[in-house]
């Protein structure tokens, strides 16, 4: 029979600490020196960080260190759709409308996405611009020395 209690002494596997008893002595604050987690390397991270941005600007240089010219598009969602930020790839037909190869983009820094579709005249317009401005910037240099092909500097 169990008692009112619900404990009885045949049951006692000592699986858990019952009435009473003493509450088990842990030793929990041994070394925790060694297992503290400290900060103090933040400063010198960054700027570690901020001097490899520059080396490899520098290394890259004409370049753009930031990698390849990517559209500007809108967020999706309604929570987000004011937002823009900068997406995957120009579109097939953003690159005609500026005159640059769908084959040769890539090839001059400039990031592609067949998938894309342009929803609105507005954004097609501002990545059109921004691809203008690129190329009006663009100096290609000729791959053999002696012989320039038109666009080359």
């Amino acid at each position: 029979t169990i008692p009112a209690g619900g404990y009885s002494a045949d049951d006692d596997d000592g699986a858990m600490t019952r009435y009473n008893n003493q509450i088990p002595n842990n030793h929990f604050r041994k070394e925790w020196q060694l297992r503290v987690r400290t900060w103090f390397n933040q400063p010198m991270r960054k700027k570690r960080r901020r001097l490899a941005r520059q080396a490899k600007a520098a290394r890259l240089a004409p370049r753009p260190a930031a990698g390849a010219l990517r559209p500007v598009v809108h967020c999706p969602t309604a929570k987000y759709n004011m937002k823009t930020r900068l997406g995957r790839g120009f579109t097939l037909a953003e690159l005609k409308e500026a005159g640059v190869l769908t084959k040769m983009a890539p090839t001059i820094g400039i990031a592609v996405d067949h998938r894309r579709r342009n929803k609105s005249v507005e954004a097609f317009q501002e990545n059109v611009q921004r691809l203008k401005e690129y190329k009006s910037k663009l100096v290609l240099f000729p791959r053999r020395p002696g012989k320039p092909k038109s666009g080359d500097s």
